[in-house]
């Protein structure tokens, strides 16, 4: 639910840029940009399932196959703000990691712009102004 509501922010923000610099085929970009987040998200979803069963002491070896729906026993059974804490970075690393890789190619190759923080998070401020701008009427 969270990585779906920052996949469809950085949709708008990647797209709003395009528009801006008034990129060709700029919904190309927009879809690669989803298809970048997506991936990436992939794999960090991948690393933290890597992760938990490491932590748990599961054998990963040639027979052990874990599919992605079998969550029901990823419970890491810690307790206080550790366990919590645990949880809070696998459910928002993936999203997260996605968004940065999309900001930087949103950086580098759609605004060809220099490497900095100034840079990669540019225009978020303007994307929620005009989110919100969208949601007056005129009377």
């Amino acid at each position: 639910m969270i990585g779906g509501i920052i996949m469809v922010l950085t949709a708008i923000w990647v797209y709003q840029a395009v528009l801006q610099i008034k990129k060709p085929h700029g919904l190309f970009w927009v879809a690669g940009c989803v298809a970048l987040f997506f991936a990436v998200q992939w794999l960090f979803v991948q690393l933290n399932i890597v992760i938990i069963d490491t932590y748990q002491g599961e054998d990963i070896g040639a027979e052990y196959d874990r599919s992605l729906t079998s969550v029901g026993d990823r419970n890491l059974n810690e307790k206080g703000s550790g366990g919590m804490f645990l949880n809070i970075i696998y459910e928002l690393l993936p999203p997260l990691a996605g968004f940065l890789a999309v900001a930087f190619v949103r950086m580098k190759f759609i605004l060809n712009e220099a490497l900095s923080v100034a840079n990669l998070f540019g225009g978020i401020k303007e994307m929620f102004t005009s989110i919100k701008n969208s949601f007056k009427t005129s009377e």
